[in-house]
């Protein structure tokens, strides 16, 4: 058997590459690793299990209980809700672990598991081999009264969206948003949440079906959202995506505002507040170069990780950090969340247009966006991107000709047979020429 559990969980096409009888034998692994590992003490073991409106969701989320009940776990079944709320009932409910079935962004067909251990936090990677290691084995089966049990917490949501309002030390009165629910977890959850804090709430794609999550909606398909802002006249606008671990804004013209602009607004807020531990802000490689000189002008120190937002979660928890995320809007507020969470940061977001009395655009223009070009070059070898001598004589020739105006990164990507290249420069013409100059050095150095 190939590796099962990817960058984030187990994901695949439902029905064919997740199917059934994998959801239910992986459940039953993770019961027998989890407990072998000594997290269920000597009670009966608890789980969460959530998920997303994905049609297939519905039968992976009875496949998925099943296996850990057959194994002797009880199961608190909490529906359609978020990752992060996930996240948080594994931890509120004191479960020893969670489930979140979800394929996150990813079109309506696909969908995923994610394990997550007692305190709502992801499983460690050594921990995933052992239960990938532990599909399919003999066991011995509980009967009669060790079986587990299965119910459904009905105060689950509420739970998680008084969690979310009470982590603000501001209402919202005032203020009015536009919220794109992307038809997925956060339908409910969002637009409760921000109506408790006191905004006002108009909702588009928020009528989930089963088939139409993400579908030209949510956090990938801004243009829905920057329409409504405007016509509404709202004051923001916030897009989640599926599973609503993540959140992009728009301003009250309908501009844009990525990931690294919420993460640089976000720090300037903490570090303002004394809340930022070490003065210290975690991105990632991709990472816009305008953001770390924003960070660096007011004194906040940035650590930059690989790409994925478990890489960012990794090192703030190895080094007392409270505050990460990535340009894709993965925002990871520690003091408040075990992972990204896109409602929490869309309402600390809000909380500080009506703290500050800037408007979003003013916060977001607390950085300067370098023009950033990335093209994806297919059919080479990514595996000798690290090793071609000439290729990286190139890329030092580019850095020394862009000098401290602009920054080169060549990534192979680890989830597709491609080399990302991606150039930022001071003007949005010199990217684009930069970084189809380096590509078509990519194309012949490592042509397949």
């Amino acid at each position: 058997m190939g590796s099962v559990f990817g960058t984030d969980g187990v994901r695949g096409l439902a029905n064919r590459d997740l199917t059934a009888e994998l959801a239910l034998d992986l459940s039953v692994a993770a019961a027998h690793v989890l407990g072998e590992a000594g997290a269920f003490a000597d009670q009966r073991p608890t789980a969460v299990v959530a998920r997303d409106p994905r049609a297939s969701g519905e039968f992976l989320e009875a496949a998925v209980v099943a296996g850990l009940a057959s194994a002797g776990v009880d199961v608190h079944r909490v529906g359609v809700l978020p990752t992060p709320g996930a996240a948080f009932l594994t931890d509120y409910l004191d479960a020893d672990m969670g489930v979140m079935i979800s394929a996150s962004h990813n079109a309506m067909p696909d969908n995923g598991i994610k394990f997550l251990a007692r305190g709502g936090v992801k499983l460690a990677d050594h921990i995933e081999v052992a239960i990938e290691q532990r599909l399919e084995e003999p066991w011995e089966r509980p009967t009669g009264a060790n079986v587990g049990r299965i119910g459904d917490s009905h105060a689950a949501l509420g739970a998680y969206e008084r969690h979310l309002v009470e982590t603000l030390k501001h209402d919202l009165a005032g203020l009015t948003v536009v919220l794109d629910c992307a038809n997925g977890a956060a339908h409910t959850a969002g637009p409760d949440a921000f109506e408790r804090a006191g905004a006002t709430v108009i909702t588009i794609h928020a009528d989930p079906d089963g088939l139409n999550i993400n579908e030209n909606c949510g956090s990938t398909h801004m243009s829905d959202l920057q329409n409504a802002v405007v016509e509404h006249g709202a004051h923001a606008g916030f897009a989640f995506d599926g599973d609503a671990d993540r959140c992009l804004a728009v301003d009250a013209t309908g501009a844009l505002v990525d990931g690294d602009q919420i993460l640089a607004i976000l720090a300037l807020k903490a570090k303002r507040e004394g809340t930022l531990k070490h003065e210290t802000v975690v991105g990632t490689v991709m990472s816009n170069l305008g953001f770390t000189r924003a960070m660096e002008a007011a004194g906040i120190s940035v650590v930059h990780t690989a790409v994925g937002d478990r890489y960012v979660l990794e090192s703030m928890r190895e080094n007392g950090f409270n505050l990460g995320g990535e340009q894709s809007g993965h925002v990871i507020m520690g003091d408040f969340a075990t992972t990204g969470d896109g409602v929490l940061t869309a309402l600390h977001l809000a909380a500080e247009i009506v703290s500050s009395g800037r408007s979003m655009a003013e916060l977001a223009g607390q950085m300067t966006r370098l023009p950033q070009v990335l093209i994806n070059v297919s059919g080479v070898d990514k595996s000798a991107a690290d090793s071609d001598g000439e290729l990286h004589s190139e890329i030092a020739q580019i850095e020394q000709e862009l000098g401290s105006e602009g920054r080169v990164l060549l990534r192979p990507s680890g989830t597709e047979p491609v080399v990302r290249v991606m150039v930022e420069a001071v003007t949005s013409e010199q990217a684009q020429d930069v970084a189809e100059r380096l590509a078509r050095v990519v194309r012949e150095r490592l042509a397949l």
